[in-house]
């Protein structure tokens, strides 16, 4: 068996990642983001970046940590708010930003996942988001041609795999991870608990080992809240 764990989020990055990759990173704002790997790439001094993921996380969080130093040039994402420094970077003309509709963006990744080069749909047909980009009508209906997404590597969050790198996401924080992970040409993902071969019955795998290269334990990661919103019980 291949041994896929690796000592650490560095160890597991250090001769994969470049100069000019592209990354695709799982997550939905904070949740579910591959924290530590995120911070290994950070660390990794790599620049000229196309990052495709949801958001760029916060000004001190998540991706916003590698636009804090500059690294990446490009963002292929589809929310692009709580993020002062991306704002700033983008309206000087210092950042390029191709923006999808939320569920444009992760069909883009589950077809380069799944080897279709592009596919279409209604999404954004009459808008900014079809500018330049092929039209055609079916049915009666005119759509949109999106092209599919892959990346040099993924990096992606989960919550507990087996030394094959079967993987289990827990809740919402699932969210675009498995579609990152098939899109990646080498996938790293970090995870909460690796367990023995045999220790997750077949039927609770989310995804399989198959599109796993590597494994990170981060058994304590910081799940942050974006924004904190309570109220005052009567």
């Amino acid at each position: 068996m291949i041994n896929k764990i690796y000592a650490s989020a560095r160890a597991a990055l250090q001769d994969v990642v470049g100069d000019g990759q592209t990354i695709a990173v799982g997550g939905f704002g904070l949740c579910g983001i591959p924290s530590a790997l995120i911070e290994a790439l950070r660390n990794s001094g790599a620049r000229n970046l196309t990052c495709i993921s949801n958001n760029a996380g916060v000004d001190d969080f998540g991706l916003g940590l590698l636009l804090q130093t500059r690294q990446i040039k490009k963002m292929i994402a589809s929310y692009v708010g709580e993020n002062k420094e991306f704002e700033r970077q983008y309206l000087a003309g210092e950042l390029e930003l191709e923006f999808n509709p939320q569920g444009t963006l992760a069909e883009r990744l589950r077809a380069g996942g799944a080897g279709i080069p592009a596919f279409f749909t209604k999404t954004g047909v009459g808008t900014q988001v079809a500018q330049g980009k092929e039209t055609r009508v079916f049915r009666g209906e005119t759509y949109v041609m999106e092209e599919s997404l892959t990346a040099d590597v993924a990096l992606v969050k989960a919550w507990k795999a087996d030394k094959s790198g079967n993987l289990i996401f827990k809740r919402t924080a699932r969210n675009f991870n498995p579609e990152v992970a098939t899109a990646g040409k080498v996938t790293i993902v970090e995870v909460e608990e690796i367990l023995e071969i045999g220790q997750i019955d077949p039927d609770d795998v989310h995804l399989p080992g198959v599109f796993v290269q590597r494994l990170v334990l981060n058994p304590n990661p910081e799940k942050r809240i974006e924004r904190v919103r309570t109220r005052v019980r009567q």
